[in-house]
């Protein structure tokens, strides 16, 4: 695809600044206010042009939060976004839209399988420095081994504020050498509590203070370990992205499950904010993109998907569009969600682990994943919305669907589907070695999914 080089460059350089939610949550609102689009707080009252844009009361909404009036080239529109700690949720809303403008919903996930940081995490033998971690999700743990990773994440002082931190290269999970496990190539077997130990450096252990080292990371003068009250702090592989292969065709990098579908997400909101009134769109929609923490934990937080994050902010959404309560169920009832998180392309070396008729390849465009016992929420009228967006954005999809004897992993789209009854639909950009350090992708099939999730936003009458 002609996008590919240039997509790939600003995907490679999102994915750089992003080693933790947190960080990939700054980015992306970054990204929004840049283009115009105002940040509100749940804690204070949303001005009516966060439901609506009457241009007094976008203007308003903007002059409050000390930023410009909206996207450009959007003046009939009005863009917004809310963060809850590791997830945000953006929408932009159409000049015309009314208390029962439908909802369309890009869902995705910040998080990543890896480790965290624990309570009081300076540990080490043998005059060794070691940071104590613990398992984050379901990570590939030996591919995490013998890498130069970082820490990235967040911690709070004492007196409430949080700053984001990120170390650079900073640790290391050395394999043992093979002189002295002579059987590791023969099947290798690490204990998560003795075996994943990152090493930092050598000395005193008495005199060393991960914590405080952190602190001083945080740009406040005097800050110290004594100041931090808790703290998120995540490890992230820190080698570069990189395309390699025939013609530069493949693309590795850390955090691709789920960057890959919130950068697609974010890129096609933007297009649709940046573009001029009269899409073409049978009725005015609400735009959306969900990006959710802890998916790979299971979603079970106050900003995972199965928490109340959602709802809470469509419900404000509605209202300040004037709607009553059944104005908004009507809204939710033509509403769609696509559900963008990563899949598996078929692996050459395992092709036994792959449904034997349905075998996607990575560079034959984005997946529609499919379960019959609904781990993905995509149904004959998904299939049929997806076929529409991908046809619209003249981009190829491939379908997806697990062997029987390989348990299938799910996604936020049951999940967005049982909490609000909205249609969903499950896609994916086709990953080999997924929930590795360092996963691989196809570059032709990256800006395919931003652009079929355009097509999605502003479907063709």
């Amino acid at each position: 695809m002609d996008a590919a080089p240039t997509y790939t460059d600003d995907f490679a350089r999102f994915i750089t600044a992003s080693p933790s939610s947190y960080h990939a949550i700054a980015e992306v609102a970054r990204q929004l206010a840049e283009a115009g689009f105002v940040q509100l707080l749940e804690t204070d009252e949303w001005p009516a042009g966060a439901g609506s844009s009457p241009t007094a009361e976008r203007g308003a909404a903007a002059e409050a939060a000390g930023v410009s009036a909206g996207p450009a080239g959007a003046a009939s529109g009005a863009g917004f976004y809310v963060i809850r700690d590791g997830a945000l949720i953006a929408w932009f809303v159409p000049a015309a839209a009314g208390p029962t403008s439908p909802f369309r919903i890009v869902g995705a996930h910040t998080d990543s399988p890896g480790f965290k940081l624990k309570p009081k995490p300076t540990i080490g033998a043998y005059g060794w420095l070691q940071a104590g971690v613990e398992v984050y999700g379901g990570p590939l743990v030996n591919s995490w081994l013998d890498r130069e990773l970082e820490f990235a994440g967040r911690i709070v002082t004492r007196g409430g504020d949080e700053h984001l931190v990120r170390t650079g290269p900073f640790a290391r999970i050395p394999q043992l050498a093979i002189h002295l496990d002579r059987d590791a190539n023969n099947g290798l077997t690490l204990d998560r509590q003795r075996h994943t130990s990152p090493v930092f450096g050598v000395g005193d252990l008495a005199h060393t203070d991960l914590v405080d080292h952190l602190a001083g990371l945080a740009g406040v003068t005097g800050l110290t370990g004594a100041d931090v009250a808790g703290y998120d702090i995540l490890t992230a592989d820190t080698a570069a992205p990189q395309r390699f292969g025939l013609d530069g065709a493949l693309f590795a990098a850390g955090r691709m499950d789920n960057l890959t579908s919130v950068f697609a997400g974010l890129r096609a909101l933007l297009e649709v904010a940046g573009a001029a009134e009269g899409s073409g769109a049978p009725a005015p929609t609400i735009s959306v993109l969900a990006a959710f923490d802890h998916e790979e934990l299971g979603s079970q937080s106050r900003s995972g998907a199965s928490g109340p994050l959602l709802d809470d902010v469509l419900t404000r959404i509605s209202a300040g569009l004037g709607a009553t309560t059944e104005q908004r169920l009507r809204a939710y009832a033509g509403s769609w969600c696509l559900s963008a998180d990563a899949g598996h392309g078929v692996h050459p070396n395992y092709p036994e682990k792959h449904d034997p008729a349905n075998r996607p390849v990575l560079g034959g465009g984005p997946l529609l994943k499919i379960n019959a016992n609904q781990r993905y929420a995509t149904d004959a009228p998904g299939a049929g919305l997806w076929a529409a967006a991908c046809a619209q954005a003249g981009v190829a999809y491939q379908e997806f669907v697990s062997n029987n004897d390989v348990p299938c992993g799910s996604t936020i789209g049951p999940l967005t589907a049982t909490r609000l009854g909205i249609r969903t639909v499950d896609v994916g950009t086709p990953l080999l070695s997924m929930h590795s350090a360092r996963e691989l992708a196809h570059v032709d099939d990256l800006p395919a999914l931003a652009a079929a999730a355009a097509a999605f936003f502003a479907p063709a009458a």
